[in-house]
């Protein structure tokens, strides 16, 4: 068992450091709203500090899971930042969605007060994070850190994968993303398609989700989606914000995502429709809408 720290119990957050604590580690937590942390605590043990960097003073392993590239740099850096409280030999590890570059920054960061520093943002949504069900795509510049940090994390994680250096973990997230955005396209179509045909949504998918087109969107959000059910999962305005970084590394490394683009105009028309909040697969509500 180890000491552990978590920054950041949001909806993924939350029930991940949960999982530490049943698996008997000992966490202390952090987070910007001191209630949401004395809840987390009051009923599941541990306890809280003041500041990210109290955290790291009392922690073997990190563990953060915040908003984007600004929040990450808001909890590390500065005096009451995780940097500043890092012991030597110790390991961060990001599950937060941001982009490669921050990745590798963060690397050298920790690289540079003796720390480990494992990239691991992670696929599954809020129902993977609640049932320990986590896919964990990772990068470290170092394989101890990643071994290190693997059999705690296994805690929540029905996979877990070191795939290279410092910024790869945040790369594969990328193509995780840019597949949903294609996939919930094109169930959207087909599935609007066959209501437009007369079909019965549910036993097309029925039949079609034992072949070729099978997906865990069609199994997992067909029924919803022709009954226009969105208030859950993962949130629209989340999912553009992470493929504006794929756009933004694309930039870098000449890849061509045209139909990523399409998609994520497709999601801000949604947003236009008041659905910034819905889940990924409202992409169908443009076609039975609109």
């Amino acid at each position: 068992m180890a000491n552990v720290g978590y920054v950041g119990l949001g909806i993924m957050g939350g029930p991940m450091a949960r999982h530490l604590a049943k698996a008997g580690h000992n966490v202390v937590v952090y987070n910007r709203t001191t209630e949401k942390a004395d809840a987390w605590v009051a009923e599941h043990g541990g306890s809280r500090a003041l500041t990210p960097r109290e955290v790291a003073q009392q922690s073997e392993i990190v563990f953060m899971c915040v908003g984007n590239d600004n929040d990450v740099r808001s909890v590390v850096f500065g005096e009451d930042g995780v940097l500043a409280g890092l012991k030597p030999g110790s390991v961060l590890v990001d599950h937060t969605t941001a982009s490669a570059t921050l990745a590798r920054e963060l690397a050298d960061a920790c690289a540079a007060v003796g720390a480990g520093f494992v990239d691991a943002p992670v696929s599954g949504g809020q129902a993977g994070a609640e049932n320990g069900q986590l896919t964990v795509m990772c990068g470290s510049n170092d394989q101890a850190s990643f071994d290190r940090v693997n059999p705690v994390i296994d805690a929540y994680a029905k996979r877990c994968q070191l795939l290279g250096k410092a910024g790869s973990g945040q790369l594969a997230k990328m193509v995780n993303q840019i597949c949903i955005a294609g996939i919930a396209q094109g169930l959207s179509e087909a599935l609007n398609f066959a209501m437009r045909a007369g079909l019965n949504p549910d036993d097309v998918v029925d039949v079609i989700s034992k072949g070729a087109a099978q997906s865990w969107q069609m199994e997992n959000r067909a029924k919803t989606m022709v009954r226009d059910e969105f208030e859950f999962g993962f949130a629209v305005e989340w999912m553009r914000k992470d493929l504006a970084i794929c756009f933004d590394e694309a930039k870098r490394n000449g890849a061509q995502l045209p139909m990523t683009e399409m998609v994520d105009k497709f999601y801000e028309e949604v947003i236009a429709m008041g659905g910034k909040r819905w889940d990924t697969s409202s992409l169908i509500a443009r076609l039975t809408k609109g």
